[in-house]
């Protein structure tokens, strides 16, 4: 996957750029989750890394579809009335993250393209790689 490091999202700006994660090693994983009625969640809204230094890395996807990677604790889950809630907890194995709980992050890459800036993030660690990827306006996350 090759960076671009010029572009970056029109209306969520660049956000950080992931390359300090290189080192750390991932802690913790804490994920939100939209809950509606009996439906089984789809996929987390946001993830956050929660690195050796305990820096919380938020990846979640912006209004236009771009990936956004931020800096920013968790933050607690919340009613939308007759839409569902949101849940934010740690996650237990339901993402492909959990698998490299307490490895050390080797690389990390980007894809971005001109008009709407980040669209993926992928994660190296000595086990595999974690590829973080807008979808639609969805996060999706795969293990590779």
């Amino acid at each position: 996957m090759e960076s671009k490091r010029g572009s970056e999202c029109p209306l969520h700006g660049a956000g950080v750029r992931p390359d300090y994660l290189v080192g750390r090693r991932l802690e913790h994983v804490v994920a939100s989750w939209h809950l509606y009625g009996s439906e089984a969640p789809s996929g987390p809204l946001d993830v956050w890394l929660i690195d050796s230094e305990a820096v919380a890395t938020r990846i979640t996807t912006g209004s236009d579809w771009c990936l956004i990677v931020e800096t920013s604790a968790p933050f607690a889950g919340y009613d939308m009335a007759e839409s569902g809630r949101v849940e934010v907890g740690p996650i237990s194995g339901e993402t492909s993250f959990a698998g490299h709980l307490g490895e050390t992050v080797l690389a990390v890459s980007e894809e971005s393209v001109p008009v709407d800036g980040r669209i993926a993030l992928e994660i190296t660690f000595d086990s595999g790689r974690v590829r973080c990827e807008t979808w639609s306006g969805d996060l999706r996350l795969s293990s590779k």
